[in-house]
């Protein structure tokens, strides 16, 4: 729901509403003064251009206080404009220089020496008027008798009638003396606009202006503009600035009714808007409603920046005027808080938009300004880090001169500035002497030289270096120990995996099913494993048999920590429940050379003393094998089926040294596309197989 124009005027100050205001006839400006003095007011409008102060010769007037009214000046009853009536009040400053009584001096000196003192004070007082639609400027010619010639005393005032503004404008007002004998006088006014009963009722041109309303709307500002419908009227939004060209930042001209919706982020304290018919001779209304809006403040400091004005100027840019002081100041390398040199650099007040000059006589990217608004620090920029490069390991020396040439010396730390000759525990106390030398010797870079003392910048790297160089040969050594330790620790895994052996165990039910068994064991020889398979040793079978090359095969394996893979298949399964059910197997039915049937005798009794996990591992071939045709028994140990479970598989057989889920991926598609030839060609229909080719055990025994 949005916030109606009161309440918003509740945060924002209170609304310029004009009860009853006095009427003055006639286009003529005027002036009068108080009761014993005379002015004369010019004829015209001067060009205002304040001049330098000058010292009082002797007893002046000047300005002490300035006074607004707001009139009407009319031209009928019903036609009239507003008009703002200044009041300056003067008074005597400055007194008569008595001189030295001296043998010599007549009466005629005297004579002469009274003569101004009994004379009256004339002066010329100017008033400058500014606002967004007008610039003036009138003189004053004020007269004081001199029995009202009392130092420091007032002695009245001069009226000015008056200045036309537009109506909800914003006006400022300066006053001062020509000569000049101190800063002059400022007053702003926000002046009201057409809300105001008399100034509606009197002013023509506020009966067919569009009338203004702004409200808030969450995070958004609404303008909404009543008017009656294809009513043409103009907006502008503008950033009403007194020390620089007004700039606009919108103008439309619309059709009404009309809303518009501003962005929060887009309100600065300074955002005015004004509001006209498209008619001839018409008048603007003009507010300024986020001077004192929080959001408005904090968007104006977020939307400021300084910016280098190469070779040693500086500017704030910020689309308002600012409350702002700004100091150098010293950013140590390490990430310590920025520290301010005052002194022996004061502040300065900084007026937005305009260069200033450092007083330095070189650059530095230590070098950073600080504004603060407040005694609250606001920015912070170093402005010659994109120049000079990144912040350096600098110590800055502050050089203070006393009376009789008297010369001392600190450096800038984090806990303040510590004298280079002293006891403290500081990195400064302790190079204090090779800082001295180093500052002797040329090699510190001055950057500031002033009536009071100088600032200087010196190398600390050299003295890092030395301090540091044992540390950072510690440091490698040590890192060349570690490294050298991952290498033997790598290597170790390495070997470890690449050593490790694996017996692989299988029924020969065909020439087909062995030369899958061989494109197996070749795959797992190149991951790299230490594969024994019966396949690759006939002739040691041939001469001890395959009974005891077993038993020697199996040995050996699980000494090293290798592992014994049972390759299902339905010759396999079948053997299984042949000795299952304690009857041998027929002999003949397997050649001599297979070992898996001579291995069962000692294969079983681990499985059934449980002695098997940690051993043995399982695997089949799943399109020539049923999962649920291994015997139970055997699931002890897991039972993986090829090659869908082909990462698990490999994963049991390296161990827990072996690659990571990656390369183990990598490893299982390269055994896979190993295998699929042998795998293909086993599943083509051949001719009669032998005993086991076709027969299906079945689910397996429980």
């Amino acid at each position: 729901m949005p916030v109606s124009w009161f309440l918003l005027s509740l945060a924002l100050g209170r609304s310029p509403v004009v009860l009853s205001l006095e009427r003055i006839v006639g286009p003529q400006d005027t002036a009068r003064c108080s009761p014993g003095l005379s002015c004369h007011l010019w004829d015209g409008d001067l060009l205002c251009l304040p001049g330098s102060i000058v010292s009082a010769p002797g007893p002046v007037l000047v300005p002490t206080r300035l006074q607004t009214e707001l009139v009407l000046r009319c031209h009928q009853e019903t036609d009239c404009d507003l008009c703002v009536r200044v009041t300056v009040h003067l008074a005597v400053r400055g007194h008569w220089e008595d001189p030295e009584d001296e043998e010599g001096l007549g009466r005629v000196a005297d004579a002469e020496l009274e003569e101004p003192r009994n004379a009256s004070l004339q002066a010329q007082v100017l008033l400058s008027f500014h606002s967004y639609t007008t610039a003036r400027c009138v003189l004053l010619e004020v007269e004081v008798p001199a029995a009202l010639v009392q130092p420091g005393q007032s002695v009245g005032s001069v009226v000015f009638d008056c200045f036309e503004a537009a109506l909800g404008a914003e006006v400022q007002i300066w006053s001062y003396t020509q000569p000049t004998y101190q800063k002059e006088l400022n007053f702003t006014q926000q002046l009201p606009d057409c809300r105001g009963h008399e100034i509606r009722d009197s002013i023509q041109s506020c009966w067919a202006l569009p009338w203004l309303n702004v409200s808030a709307d969450g995070d958004n500002v609404q303008l909404i503009l009543d008017v009656s419908e294809e009513q043409h009227f103009g907006l502008s939004l503008y950033w009403n600035q007194f020390d620089s060209p007004t700039k606009p930042w919108w103008h439309r001209n619309l059709t009404g009714p009309h809303t518009i919706t501003l962005n929060h982020t887009d309100l600065v304290p300074c955002l005015c808007i004004q509001v006209w018919p498209l008619e001839p001779d018409s008048v603007r209304t003009s507010i300024c409603p986020f001077r004192k809006d929080p959001r408005a403040h904090r968007n104006l400091w977020r939307a400021a920046r300084l910016q280098l004005l190469p070779p040693r100027g500086w500017r704030l840019d910020a689309p308002c005027s600012l409350p702002a002081e700004a100091t150098l100041c010293w950013q140590a390398l390490g990430g310590d808080p920025c520290q301010p040199l005052v002194p022996p650099l004061s502040r300065e007040n900084v007026t937005v938009n305009e260069a200033l000059e450092f007083p330095l006589l070189k650059g530095h990217p230590n070098l950073c300004v600080q504004v603060s608004s407040w005694e609250k620090l606001q920015l912070q920029e170093c402005l010659w880090s994109d120049s000079l490069g990144p912040l350096k390991d600098d110590m800055l020396l502050v050089e203070t001169r006393g009376p009789q040439n008297n010369r001392s010396l600190c450096a800038l730390e984090p806990s303040g500035c510590t004298p280079l000759l002293s006891g403290a525990s500081t990195r400064a106390a302790r190079l204090g002497e090779h800082l001295l030398q180093d500052l002797q010797s040329g090699q510190c870079l001055q950057l500031w030289d002033g009536d009071l003392g100088a600032l200087w910048a010196c190398p600390m790297n050299k003295y890092t270096h030395q301090r540091w160089a044992l540390v950072w040969l510690a440091c490698l050594l040590l890192a060349a120990v570690l490294f050298l330790l991952l290498l033997l620790k790598k290597d170790h895994v390495k070997a470890a995996a690449r050593s490790r052996a694996a017996l692989l165990l299988y029924s020969a039910d065909d020439e087909g099913f062995e030369r899958l068994v061989g494109a197996l064991a070749s795959a797992l020889c190149q991951l790299p494993l230490r594969v024994a398979v019966d396949l690759w040793s006939r002739r040691e079978l041939s001469a001890h048999g395959p009974l005891a090359w077993f038993h020697a095969q199996r040995r050996r394996t699980l000494q090293e920590g290798g592992v014994v893979v049972l390759l299902f298949s339905p010759g396999a399964v079948a053997l299984c429940h042949e000795w299952l059910r304690d009857r041998a197997p027929a002999s003949g039915v397997h050649g001599p050379h297979d070992a898996f049937a001579a291995s069962l005798s000692c294969v079983l009794p681990d499985f059934l003393q449980g002695r098997a996990p940690g051993r043995y591992v399982g695997a089949f071939f799943e399109s020539l094998l049923r999962a649920d045709a291994v015997p139970t028994l055997f699931r002890a140990v897991p039972v993986l089926a090829l090659p869908s479970q082909l990462p698990d598989f490999l994963r049991a057989l390296q161990g827990p040294g072996g690659p990571g889920p990656g390369r183990l991926a990598d490893r299982a598609e390269q055994v896979s596309r190993a295998l699929r030839p042998a795998l293909d060609s086993c599943l083509r229909p051949q001719g009669p197989r032998t005993r086991g080719a076709g027969w299906d055990p079945g689910p397996g025994l429980e």
